[in-house]
């Protein structure tokens, strides 16, 4: 089984950053940091022409949360800063609330 160490997160907005979208990257997870590392400016430069405005980050993952359901929580600041992480998703359990 392969270590993820990293994630390419690429983010496509508006020229005023009020609309942004998660750009699918050619890959996205990696072995190493510095791997991702590697790849993001031709990943940012190949989507580039997709929006306005095109962000990356490689957002280091936590090796404890490979087992467990994960999701990218991300924003773009209005001074076009990229901020995000990977963080341990919550469980939800579907229940319809009938009891025999």
């Amino acid at each position: 089984m392969e270590h993820i160490a990293a994630v390419l997160l690429i983010i496509g907005c508006s020229g005023d950053l009020t609309e942004c979208v998660e750009l699918p990257a050619p890959a996205t997870v990696f072995e190493t940091y510095e791997e991702c590392r590697v790849e993001r400016q031709p990943a940012l430069k190949a989507l580039s022409g997709r929006t306005d405005r095109v962000f990356g980050t490689c957002i280091p993952v936590d090796p404890a949360l490979e087992d467990e359901y994960a999701e990218i929580v991300w924003k773009v600041h209005p001074d076009g800063k990229l901020e995000a992480s990977v963080e341990k998703g919550e469980t939800q359990v579907a229940s319809n609330g009938h009891h025999p």
